[in-house]
């Protein structure tokens, strides 16, 4: 037998269905389900849709950490729904302030080698713990709360070995932002991110961590850690070293493709606004008046990351112009910090210290003002993102972060050499834990009811498929257009995500405010995009809100895996270019007609006719037979509906 890489071992284990080609679809069986409050509500109402009275998963999870903000009832509406819906189908919930779903995923329930599905783009944090943990749209999670496998293109494996260790003031996240330096925010687009070679032992489990929730930022399907002696001393630090198996890729494996990183070369990175790609080297970006720094939320918020930043800080006082904020990756960490003593020492550097969540990394709260600049530990800066319009947000490893609030400018964290000894923070031999705030599942839940508030809307019902189509542009949009860009997030539009008919109004209100209306009034629409079209979160909202106001196609040059995903749940079709220069004759506007759409589409055709301005252009119709079905009735859960 031939010697397989770790990707290709977890897969195998999981297959229900067709083979490991790359391009095929297949379809795998997943261990955990991961749910936060911004997905989750509306994937728990499709889940309760489906008549399912229990989760036929090994473990389920529903995470509040992102709509913390209560300034209205909106929120603590959702938080009592998703509450009592886990405890009548059987989900752990873990509370307001308990943590971002990663990091709590990571420290209280992930195993090596299972396969994890999350209602979340940065669900690929499991990496860290040797997990093949996929993002996908909530209707995905809650198929597969509900017992259905996950369906998707059989991805490459990129393999990427390491060597060597990292230098001091250098950690895991330059280690991603030089892969992102390297293959840009496109360049994981179908692919598994396998990492290897003697220099993975050099990184701890949270720093495994950061670079697999960074892999999503390359375009990545996930990336995956093997588990190692590193592996069971987070486990058995965290009191689960039952948990632990030894897993790693077999001598002498291939991968489908190849790159290699000394650690030891990799020098302190900054993605610079607006894209975690535009990244170069701190040094060369020294001097920048800094206003604001961040460090925390989804990424960087272990104990390492913090404990590093306390002791930078101690005895030290942030420069008088910087508002320097921290956000605990779970309550969980911030207990450990205090009991080293790092608390103190942040609370007297000037800091703010913060509850456990995703906070400003979701734009809720933490905006910075008119022109400044804020450096953030965050895996995202996209245009916007942090409620600031025209913001000017980089992204940087926690020491990077303490440099800046210590001299008040962007600097070389290897400076602080001449301040200090490097700190060498390590994870603890034993965390102290702390459950009480995660509600286990019910034996017997017969007795709960299920309460929703008044901001919680059924689904929509969607017609199927028609037989011809005709269709306006509603809009055309250019290159690497975000999920963020597409449904803005933030505390305005946030508490909507279980109210389908009023978060739609928000859709493109960043590029176009008149958009919601202007398709409304339309009937049919069309929206046209350039290349990566609908990168970033995995928010389902993209496309569902979009299918509300009566998108049912969307033409670009390419989409994002999750998005493309996203729209074929929601019955759009996600049409791509034949030939990309079409893109350039298409404007807001025209009238595109798609005649015998229905049939060539139940046919199994891949290319796609469209009349426009009296010409025909053609246009690609990538998916499987099972998609197929699933554009043809209209979504995903028609076709569940109509099979049960």
């Amino acid at each position: 037998m031939s010697p397989k890489n770790l990707a290709t071992k977890i897969l195998e284990a999981h297959l229900v269905k067709g083979k490991l080609v790359p391009g095929t679809e297949i379809a795998i069986r997943v261990d955990h389900t991961l749910l936060q409050d911004a997905t989750g509500t509306m994937a728990m109402l499709e889940f309760i849709a489906m008549g399912v009275p229990r989760v036929k998963v090994e473990l389920a999870a529903q995470y509040i950490d992102h709509n913390l903000l209560q300034t209205d009832s909106k929120n603590a509406d959702d938080h009592v729904f998703l509450m009592t819906a886990a405890q009548k189908f059987g989900i752990h919930l873990s509370k307001p302030g308990n943590g971002v779903s990663h990091q709590v995923h990571l420290e209280r329930f992930g195993v090596p080698g299972r396969v994890m599905l999350g209602a979340d783009s940065h669900t690929p944090t499991a990496a860290g713990l040797s997990m093949l943990a996929i993002g996908a749209g909530g209707l995905d999670v809650a198929l597969a709360m509900a017992g259905h496998p996950f369906n998707l293109p059989c991805p490459r494996i990129m393999g990427v070995k390491l060597t060597g260790q990292l230098p001091p003031w250098v950690s895991g996240k330059d280690v991603i932002l030089e892969m992102l330096r390297r293959h840009t925010v496109k360049g994981g687009v179908g692919k598994i991110i396998e990492y290897y070679g003697p220099g993975v032992a050099t990184l701890s489990v949270t720093d495994r961590g950061t670079i697999g929730n960074m892999g999503a930022e390359l375009g990545a399907t996930t990336s995956v850690f093997p588990s190692d002696h590193r592996t069971r001393e987070f486990l058995e630090s965290q009191g689960r070293g039952d948990a632990w198996v030894e897993m790693a890729a077999d001598p002498g494996c291939s991968y489908d493709e190849y790159d290699e990183i000394d650690l030891s070369q990799v020098e302190p990175l900054i993605a610079c606004p607006s894209s975690p790609d535009n990244v170069v080297r701190v040094k060369d970006v020294e001097g920048v008046r800094v206003d604001q720094v961040i460090v925390g939320s989804s990424v960087n918020s272990s104990f390492r990351d913090l404990m590093t930043v306390c002791r930078i800080l101690d005895g030290r006082r942030v420069a008088p112009h910087v508002s320097f904020n921290i956000n605990p990756g779970s309550r969980q960490v911030l207990e450990n910090v205090a009991a080293q003593g790092g608390f103190m020492s942040l609370l007297l550097s000037g800091a703010q210290v913060h509850q456990p969540g995703c906070l400003g990394c979701i734009g809720m709260g933490q905006a910075p003002g008119t022109n400044q600049v804020s450096l953030r530990t965050f895996p995202r800066n996209f245009p916007g993102r942090s409620g600031t319009k025209n913001d000017k947000v980089y992204l940087c490893s926690p020491e990077t972060a303490a440099a800046a609030g210590i001299y008040g400018v962007i600097t070389d964290p290897r400076k602080l050499g001449e301040l200090m000894e490097w700190p060498a923070v390590q994870n603890p031999d034993t965390y102290v834990v702390d459950d009480s705030s995660i509600i286990y599942p019910l034996a017997d839940p017969s007795g709960v009811e299920i309460v929703t508030g008044p901001n919680i809307v059924p689904f929509p019902d969607f017609e199927a498929l028609p037989a011809e189509l005709t269709a306006e542009v509603i809009i055309k949009v250019g290159d690497n257009i975000s999920t963020d860009t597409i449904m803005p997030a933030g505390n305005k539009v946030l508490p909507f995500r279980s109210n389908i008919p009023a978060i739609s109004q928000f859709v493109f209100e960043q590029l176009d405010p008149e958009f919601p209306g202007r398709a409304k009034e339309k009937g049919n629409g069309v929206v046209v995009g350039g290349e990566n079209y609908g990168q970033g979160s995995s928010r389902e909202h993209a496309a569902l809100a979009p299918r509300y106001l009566g998108i049912r196609a969307k033409l670009a040059k390419s989409f994002a895996r999750i998005h493309k995903a996203n729209l074929i749940n929601f019955g759009i079709l996600p049409l791509a270019f034949k030939n990309p220069a079409d893109y350039d004759t298409l404007a807001q506007g025209d009238r595109l007609t798609f005649r015998n759409l229905r049939g060539l589409v139940a046919d199994g055709a891949t290319e796609i006719p469209v009349q426009v301005n009296g010409r025909e252009i053609l246009t690609i119709l990538d998916v499987s037979e099972r998609e197929r079905q699933e554009i043809l009735a209209g979504g995903t859960l028609n076709l569940v509906r109509n099979h049960d």
